[in-house]
């Protein structure tokens, strides 16, 4: 597996596998990696001839400089990991590397930025829309491939291929869950004990939602009683909502099968989760 620093040089060795005709994948993370990235590496493999993960923590998508500082980064373990499932070669450059000078372009994606996320991180899908443009760039997959977990990221990458004609296929791949429900994240290993043991409590309340949701309920009233049940049991929920799957805007009843998400950022103490529920 090839180790590379320098968009040189990962764009000359991209440049040698068009040439022997290869395919090409790219797995974009900020490391940190669990099973949910390998299911993306190996879905990865599975459907093209060459598979780059590129592992750079993005300063440009942090709000938080304490967020950014406590990023977990294990560069040596990662390796290892992508290793024991195949990849071809891992993209991890510096900050320097990617970011000669402060970014003067402002990417804007419309109605994606003033809910959710976008509310509560303002200016952290231009960082996403940056990076994930110079890992194209520089990379020029066939295919690249995101979790779910990440579901308004995943809109806004759908956005930037489309406005820019990106010649790539997007693939987003299931949530990868623990057996208790949690979905598999990078920040969780900041997690107390106490505080792992109560974070299946987020998807639990996702589900309850999806069945008093599909039972009839009104969506108001269900997530603001779940929304509170949560925060009463030690989190603290910055958003719980119900929005069209595509648009990612809030919706007040049911669409068609497939059509629904329901959407959270909650704290547990001081780590941040996300998670979904598409149906």
């Amino acid at each position: 597996m090839d180790l590379l620093s320098t968009g040189l040089n990962v764009r000359r060795l991209v440049l040698d596998r068009r040439a022997k005709g290869n395919t090409i994948g790219l797995v974009p993370t900020m490391g940190a990696l669990h099973q949910g990235h390998l299911e993306l590496i190996k879905t990865a493999k599975a459907e093209n001839d060459w598979v780059v993960c590129s592992i750079f923590v993005n300063p440009t998508q942090f709000n938080n400089p304490e967020d950014l500082a406590r990023y977990p980064r294990t560069l040596e373990a990662d390796r290892k990991l992508l290793e024991s499932v195949g990849c071809d070669a891992v993209f991890a450059p510096s900050v320097e590397e990617m970011y000669p000078a402060a970014p003067d372009l402002k990417m804007d994606f419309g109605l994606l930025e003033t809910v959710m996320e976008g509310a509560f991180r303002p200016g952290h899908f231009n960082g996403v829309g940056i990076v994930v443009a110079k890992l194209f760039n520089i990379v020029q997959p066939d295919q690249a491939y995101f979790g779910q977990k990440d579901l308004q990221q995943t809109a806004v990458i759908r956005s930037l291929v489309r406005n820019l004609s990106f010649p790539i296929a997007l693939k987003i791949c299931p949530t990868v869950r623990e057996s208790d429900g949690l979905a598999m994240s990078s920040r969780n290993v900041r997690l107390s004990p106490e505080e792992r043991a109560l974070a299946p409590e987020i998807y639990k309340t996702l589900s309850a939602c999806k069945a008093a949701l599909l039972g009839g309920a009104p969506a108001k009233e269900v997530l603001s009683r779940h929304a509170e049940n949560l925060d009463r049991s030690g989190f603290n929920t910055e958003y719980l909502e119900l929005v069209d799957v595509v648009t990612l805007q809030a919706i007040d009843g049911l669409k068609s099968e497939g059509g629904n998400a329901l959407c959270i950022a909650t704290h547990l103490g001081p780590v941040r989760l996300i998670d979904n529920l598409v149906f």
